[in-house]
């Protein structure tokens, strides 16, 4: 058995400058952690690969394509591979979402 603490890994700033956690990466996915304090933003990027966020703390506002939709702790969104996505804390405390990137199975 691993167990693994969020706040016990390393953070780092990612290209977006907002506090981020690599929390577990296997051949099959990826999570971090990411902590974005009042007024960060992540900006409209893509991904090669399907991403589904999870809020757990705080409220913030999401975008995925064309749309884009205020969602609050213990929400998941689905992002699919390369569809934008981009977040923003306009709220006035800490927003803290778990990103699990996934590879789609190889077929035989």
């Amino acid at each position: 058995m691993e167990i693994r603490k969020i706040f016990e890994t390393e953070a780092f700033l990612n290209g977006h400058g907002v506090e981020a956690r690599k929390f577990y990466q296997n051949e099959h996915m990826m999570m971090v952690h990411l902590s974005l304090k009042p007024g960060d933003t992540i900006g409209k990027h893509g991904a090669p690969l399907d991403v589904c966020f999870l809020v757990l703390e705080g409220k913030g506002i999401v975008e995925i394509g064309d749309e884009s939709k205020e969602v609050e702790a213990n929400t998941l969104i689905e992002s699919p591979a390369n569809c934008g996505h981009g977040w923003r804390n306009e709220s006035e405390a800490i927003l803290r979402i778990l990103v699990m990137k996934m590879q789609k199975p190889i077929k035989a």
